[in-house]
């Protein structure tokens, strides 16, 4: 399993739009409510399974959660369906907030 830290993902998302990659938030609503990376798409790591055909399996995606376990967790479920190019965002939501953008709020 591929991973990315907070501060290549940044750099990443300076790249125009066409060439970023989809930042997959599996969190449950209410920790997405608190805080998220702009642009992610949530999608809780309870019903991905059930809308996995919403995803693009050839597309980039960096998978995010709070530290990176449920992250780590999704990716290897991808990649078992057959995505190729998922990335685990190393630290998650809570490494972000400490080295890209402090003023995100942390729990």
């Amino acid at each position: 399993m591929q991973e990315m830290t907070p501060a290549e993902l940044a750099a990443r998302l300076a790249d125009p739009p066409g060439e970023r990659p989809l930042l997959l938030d599996v969190r449950e609503p209410w920790e997405f409510q608190y805080c998220h990376i702009d642009g992610s798409l949530p999608l809780p790591m309870s019903v991905l399974p059930a809308r996995i055909a919403e995803l693009d399996p050839a597309r980039e995606t960096v998978v995010i959660c709070h530290h990176g376990m449920r992250s780590a967790q999704v990716c290897r479920f991808l990649e078992h369906q057959g995505f190729a190019r998922v990335i685990n965002l190393s630290g998650g939501v809570a490494a972000w907030a400490e080295r890209i953008d402090p003023r995100m709020p942390q729990y």
